[in-house]
């Protein structure tokens, strides 16, 4: 399959308020329970919860649906959204049929019992990184030494991230003054030098920029191996019905490389008919769509070698034993128990 990519320009003034792939709305309950109902044209209803709230960079799953890529695999797809722990556990349940969680929240919650198949990584990285302003003077992990960091929460991704990132440079949490500070007020701490850096989304570099800050980032994916949004599905779905699982990857697929060569035109779409907070905002959406999202989290060498949606098992080995090494699961568990290659569902 043949990618587009193309280099773009600075980011406009505009950016992103609400742009973070790991906001969260309040859960849904999960909406119908999952199970083949016929839809319009004999497709079959399946519904994916989404992680967070509507936003235009779900660019990829909206154009499956808009040019009909869903249709013609035979599936009528709805969407919902919830919070990622939620999600899995709907997953499991049998409550949706497939799930957009964060990796990480799928990666703790198998750890703790609750067991859905991860059947696409969609994004072949996390989006975590260590934010600061340029008079920090933190250029390497060493240099946190001393300073202030924030994350959201003590339990979150960003602090694991955090610790990894010290262990690179023979430190701990001993070692900097860690606060704990809530997702809407995270980056204003940032700018206002209340912190010296946070461990939060890589997204908010470009809003910090655009806000006239003279921000750096050191990306936590160098330290510690994680992933963004992925599709799952529950086991049984994965053994009894690997046919539309097949069909919602494949469609998917379709829908990535449709973004991938129309990111103008599929940002567009879906601020107007899924995300219109954003509208104002598309020439700066797509510039993240084409800089961030088609060059680093879509595609990979992995993707690049097997198609999209591909996992890499030894990076999610990687982040699996990493939330052992780190007691946010009890132990560690083999990725071929976890992840799917998409090859694999027939």
């Amino acid at each position: 399959m043949k990618k587009h990519l193309r280099r773009v320009p600075g980011i406009g003034s505009a950016l992103l308020a609400l742009a973070v792939i790991t906001a969260c709305s309040p859960a849904s309950s999960g909406g119908p329970k999952a199970g083949g109902e016929t839809g319009p044209g004999g497709t079959k209803k399946v519904t994916i919860q989404i992680d967070g709230t509507a936003v235009p960079y779900y660019a990829p799953l909206y154009m499956a649906k808009e040019q009909g890529f869903f249709a013609k695999a035979g599936l009528d797809v709805s969407f919902t959204y919830a919070q990622g722990s939620d999600i899995v556990k709907n997953v499991a349940a049998g409550n949706v049929d497939f799930g957009f969680p964060n990796g990480d929240s799928v990666i703790t919650a198998y750890g703790k019992g609750v067991k859905t198949r991860v059947v696409h990584t969609t994004y072949q990285q996390g989006i975590g990184a260590l934010l600061s302003k340029a008079d920090a003077n933190i250029s390497s992990p060493a240099d946190l030494k001393g300073k202030t960091v924030a994350v959201t929460d003590l339990g979150s991704p960003n602090y694991i991230q955090l610790q990894a990132m010290l262990k690179s440079a023979n430190l701990t949490v001993g070692d900097v003054k860690v606060k704990t500070i809530g997702t809407g007020a995270i980056v204003d701490a940032l700018k206002n030098g209340q912190v010296d850096a946070i461990v939060f989304s890589r997204l908010r570099y470009y809003a910090l920029k655009s806000a006239g800050v003279d921000v750096r980032q050191i990306l936590s994916d160098q330290y510690l191996p994680s992933f963004g949004n992925v599709v799952v599905a529950g086991p049984d779905m994965v053994k009894n019905d690997p046919k539309t699982v097949k069909a919602f990857d494949d469609a998917l697929d379709q829908g990535i490389d449709y973004t991938t060569k129309n990111p103008a035109a599929a940002v567009d779409t879906a601020v107007k008919k899924y995300a219109p907070t954003f509208n104002g905002q598309q020439k700066d959406v797509t510039t993240i769509v084409e800089d961030v999202f088609v060059k680093t989290l879509w595609q990979s060498d992995t993707t690049r070698q097997h198609g999209f949606g591909h996992p890499d098992e030894a990076r999610w080995q990687k982040a699996i034993d990493a939330q052992a090494g780190f007691k946010l699961i009890d132990s560690s568990f083999k990725a071929g128990d976890l992840v799917v290659k998409p090859s694999a569902l027939g």
